[in-house]
């Protein structure tokens, strides 16, 4: 299984960005990862599809490969902002069913901009809609923590939910995505791929340590080991 470390920048130094995100791909990162909140599906407000766009140029390897941006959308409604940060680079976003009046709709604006599409999952939301649009999906992705958020504790219920969701891939024969966003660290990552995620969201547990290789570094001999 390949596996992938994208970094939120929720978490990251607002002052810099740029060079925020110039670092941790540096470090080693797969994709980088924007939590987007709307103060109305979630308590918080974070940043828009222009933050995005401006963005966009510092992700990217020294050798110039672009590095997949990561958007996940706790707003309410869904596909204006969706629309808006396809055309502002992101190369895949993630919205939460609960958030949009047509599901199957909303996926379909987001892959008519030419983006992959997600659907994120709060912790205690069940999971009874990809009985009917996970052939559509690009990735599933668990929230191990209440969304608005960081800094958070891991949920472990998260586990169950995430094991549950890996079957439900497998069953497809597809390459889906399996993602966990919440209170993910070096010492929980493994618990957490075991379960069946090959994707992890990690803020505070990167930028919030003064050596963000190193997190990285670590995060893979779990993963490996």
């Amino acid at each position: 299984m390949t596996y992938r470390i994208a970094p939120s920048i929720l978490s990251a130094d607002f002052a810099r960005l740029g060079d925020e995100v110039k670092n941790v791909i540096a470090a080693g990162s797969d994709w980088i990862h924007f939590d987007v909140m709307d103060n109305h599906y979630v308590p918080n407000l974070t940043f828009g599809p222009m933050i995005c766009s401006a963005l966009k140029p510092h992700a990217k390897t020294a050798a110039g490969v672009a590095v997949p941006i990561d958007v996940h959308l706790m707003v309410q409604p869904v596909d204006a902002l969706a629309s808006a940060f396809a055309d502002a680079g992101a190369d895949l976003i993630s919205f939460h069913p609960d958030a949009s009046g047509h599901v199957h709709r909303s996926i379909q604006v987001i892959k008519s901009k030419g983006c992959k599409v997600g659907l994120a999952f709060n912790p205690a939301e069940p999971l009874d809609v990809l009985d009917w649009v996970i052939d559509d999906l690009d990735m599933v992705l668990i929230m191990s923590v209440n969304p608005g958020f960081g800094g958070q504790s891991f949920i472990d219920s998260a586990l169950r939910k995430i094991e549950d969701v890996r079957k439900r891939i497998t069953a497809t024969g597809r390459d889906i995505r399996l993602e966990v966003d919440g209170g993910i660290k070096v010492d929980n990552i493994r618990r957490v791929a075991s379960a069946g995620a090959d994707t992890f969201v990690a803020g505070s547990a990167i930028f919030g340590k003064p050596d963000y290789q190193a997190v990285v570094n670590a995060m893979r001999r779990e993963l490996a080991s």
